[in-house]
């Protein structure tokens, strides 16, 4: 039996916000049915854990809901989030530089163990 969901963001690119509200709502919804997830940002991904960069962005512009709304979502379902550190030197952040809720170090070796554990179902957007 499944029991925890290790969602990589790569190519959820800030830049393209019409990408980013799927990952959250395969994420909220995951931990909604009490899966464990997890989600690790990585490559420009960490852009949207800098204060007021999702707050600012919306899937669509038929949609009111902000992507910081979705990450939100995924959040109060309990959904953790993940930074990876050589991303976050790459796009010239530090872990003071995120929002309190994704002040978690994790990267290729995390996200692999999870992707490798049977028990864990993996997903890239």
């Amino acid at each position: 039996m499944k029991t925890g969901l290790a969602i990589l963001l790569w190519g959820a690119d800030p830049d393209v916000p019409v990408r980013l509200a799927t990952p959250f709502a395969h994420a909220a919804a995951a931990a909604a049915m009490e899966l464990q997830v997890e989600v690790y940002f990585s490559a420009r991904a960490v852009q949207l854990l800098r204060p007021g960069v999702a707050e600012a962005l919306r899937a669509s512009e038929h949609f009111d809901k902000t992507i910081a709304g979705w990450m939100q979502d995924a959040l109060d379902h309990g959904a953790r989030f993940f930074a990876c550190s050589d991303s976050l030197r790459a796009q010239g952040l530090t872990m003071a530089d995120l929002i309190p809720a994704a002040r978690h170090h994790g990267g290729a070796v995390q996200y692999q163990a999870r992707a490798a554990d049977p028990a864990w179902t993996a997903l890239v957007f």
